[in-house]
């Protein structure tokens, strides 16, 4: 339930803010009879992200034995490689997020047609809420399907109420150290992820087990117990994991260190050469 609700709240917040931007650009040129496109863009993704939601998971229930642990573990393989990719695409893009999604809207607003703010807005929304149906179907394959629907229904709340306290009111948020920090716990789920879909993939026959069981914590900490399931759902934990589960594991942050370093390198130089 605790990743679900951190995965509904990013991405709903991020969703939120975009809206924010499109809604406090339609004000400030005057336009705001193109708040309604708006919210029909808006409404119209939010509809088809939930259905992408339940496809998912139709498709999951269908399968049965090898099927649905080959299908499961490649749900949760996608969804780690779209989460890492949208981390480390938003510590590059996000300063042009805003003025990208205003020209956006300022062409829309020229053409003279509602359509063009409701695709401007369908599309932005429609791509958190893709990610968002394909990260908490994974959690549900990782974790139950009952507390992945409870977090997400709290994540989203608290985007929403967030959202709406940073668009009508004073309040501010620090929109950097917000991403910063859930951009950390994303990373875990993400580590965690990975290891769940190699166990998949074990288990229907795909990846051979060299070592079935590394170490066993159970006794110390159950995976089972509340704690050991809040800390698999959340983090990946597993009491007894394959040794190829453990290299899953820390060759990830192994890979998204080397990648945080190459970034920051990059960052570097480039403000070298513009110096």
């Amino acid at each position: 339930m605790a990743a679900a609700a951190l995965i509904a709240l990013r991405e709903g917040l991020e969703a939120a803010l975009i809206v924010g931007i499109v809604l406090g650009y339609l004000r400030r040129i005057g336009y705001l009879e193109g708040r309604r496109s708006v919210w029909v863009g808006v409404i119209a993704a939010v509809l088809a992200s939930v259905g992408l939601a339940i496809l998912i998971q139709l498709v999951g229930m269908e399968l049965e034995g090898r099927a649905e642990k080959i299908f499961e573990g490649a749900t949760m393989f996608l969804a780690v490689g779209v989460l890492t990719w949208m981390i480390f695409w938003m510590r590059y893009q996000a300063r042009l997020i805003k003025p990208s999604l205003e020209q956006n809207v300022q062409d829309a607003v020229v053409t003279g047609t509602k359509w063009g703010l409701i695709f401007v807005a369908f599309a932005a929304v429609f791509r958190e809420g893709v990610e968002m149906a394909l990260f908490l179907s994974a959690a549900a394959f990782a974790s139950d399907g009952q507390g992945t629907l409870i977090g997400a229904g709290l994540g989203l709340a608290a985007a929403l109420l967030i959202g709406i306290l940073i668009y009508a009111s004073t309040a501010q948020l620090n929109i950097r150290l917000f991403f910063n920090i859930t951009s950390v716990l994303l990373l875990l789920f993400a580590a965690g992820l990975l290891a769940h879909g190699i166990h998949e993939f074990q288990e229907a026959g795909l990846i051979p087990t060299v070592n079935e069981q590394v170490w066993d914590t159970n006794n110390v900490l159950d995976e089972n117990s509340s704690l050991g399931r809040m800390l698999k759902a959340v983090f990946g934990y597993n009491g007894n994991p394959s040794l190829e589960e453990v290299v899953a594991y820390f060759g990830y942050w192994i890979a998204v260190l080397l990648g945080l370093r190459w970034w920051m390198e990059s960052r570097f130089a480039s403000k070298l050469r513009q110096a």
